[in-house]
């Protein structure tokens, strides 16, 4: 006999202590709600602050500044930075935040010059709006689609943050982290719009190299170049400026790691207190089993499953919740003017589920252990 025959009387049973196994699930979802939420966080820590082979992009920011009210560059570093062997584009960028400290609710503008984000802008996919409607009007802004849900913007809506009032031309969807909580807007606009800075001023410049074996040679020149300036730079591969930037969220983050761990032993110890007083409740119940011919093998597999559908049943409420948690209210720790966005991935749903049944099952296996070696007439001496 397989198991799945026995699943009606798996089931059975779990229903016959309705409130115990109500309560059961409802403390497995919660714990891996959090579990998976902050598996979600950290995924998106690692996709924004860890550099891979692939990377080919250099921010250029003012020496010994770190917050974008502070950063401050003459504009025409642009034509000596492109004079850099190995500098395949450069994007100057103007940068203005709500908040420059860090938090869930932060707007950043990016101002950049039409001409020069075509290049960027190829990465984008339109979910409304056009890259036509924006170069045509000087107020207007590509949102990010992270932002754009978080706050409710939408395409024709006239937009207001801390004084600066633009036209949203479209919404974008990217893979670059740092492209799903920003608006861009025109350079030469927001250099006039913001207290801050002023006409010819940029904050930082994003530099693409021909090969990312180049990035730390290029960086190298960039700074060599400036070093003597009044305005010198210190510049770093993206991601890695990213890290130094949100240096506090990624050892929040780290620590947080820990909640995660605390979430798994609140699983293992809810479903093993279930079905342990669930084995007690039905230990003549076994004997009569044995009786039968049911092997203590079998009546063994049984409680293992038993605790395999609690956990997969739980961790399952709990993973959905929390995917449809981020999905419909997105999450985007943000500081210095950079994001770290929290999304749940296939991979963090299948971790979820994944461990809620292990979990499950592995709950059952002390029980299943004692049930199994429990004589017949012990079994009815204990009733």
């Amino acid at each position: 006999m397989t198991m799945p025959k026995f699943l009606p009387l798996i089931f059975k049973q779990l229903l016959r202590h309705r409130t115990r196994s109500g309560l059961t699930l409802a403390g497995v979802a919660t714990a891996m709600f959090l579990f998976c939420t902050v598996q979600a966080l950290q995924r998106g820590v690692a996709e924004t602050t860890q550099t891979t082979s692939r990377d080919t992009t250099l921010v250029v920011y003012r020496e010994n500044r770190y917050c974008p009210f502070t950063s401050r560059l003459p504009e025409f570093y642009l034509q000596r930075i492109e004079k850099i062997p190995g500098v395949r584009s450069v994007l100057p960028m103007k940068i203005v935040v709500n908040n420059c400290r860090a938090s869930l609710d932060v707007i950043t503008y990016r101002g950049v010059p039409p001409e020069r984000l075509a290049e960027a802008a190829r990465q984008f996919r339109f979910l409304d709006g056009s890259f036509e409607e924006w170069k045509r009007r000087s107020d207007a802004a590509l949102v990010g689609e992270t932002l754009a849900r978080r706050r409710g913007f939408r395409v024709g809506q006239a937009i207001n943050v801390s004084g600066i009032v633009n036209y949203v031309a479209g919404i974008v969807q990217s893979d670059e982290a740092q492209d799903q909580n920003v608006a861009y807007v025109h350079l030469d606009f927001l250099q006039r719009a913001s207290s801050r800075g002023g006409v010819g001023i940029v904050t930082q410049f994003n530099v693409k190299v021909d090969s990312p074996d180049r990035l730390e040679s290029v960086a190298r020149a960039i700074d060599a170049e400036f070093k003597r300036d009044p305005e010198p730079t210190q510049t770093r591969p993206e991601k890695a400026f990213v890290a130094r930037a949100a240096a506090d969220v990624v050892q929040i983050v780290g620590f947080v790691r820990w909640l995660g761990w605390g979430c798994l032993a609140a699983v293992l110890a809810l479903v093993g207190n279930a079905i342990v007083l669930s084995v007690q409740d039905r230990i003549a119940e076994h004997a009569v089993f044995q009786t039968l011919g049911f092997r203590a093998s079998l009546i063994a597999r049984l409680i293992i499953t038993e605790g395999l559908v609690i956990g997969l049943a739980g961790g399952a409420a709990g993973t959905l919740a929390a995917a449809a948690f981020l999905r419909w209210s997105p999450l985007s720790l943000s500081v210095d003017g950079v994001s770290v966005n929290v999304a749940m991935s296939f991979s963090v749903v299948a971790l979820g589920l994944a461990i809620s049944a292990g979990l499950g099952a592995g709950a059952g296996l002390v029980p299943a252990w004692q049930a199994s070696r429990r004589e017949i007439a012990a079994c009815f001496r204990a009733v």
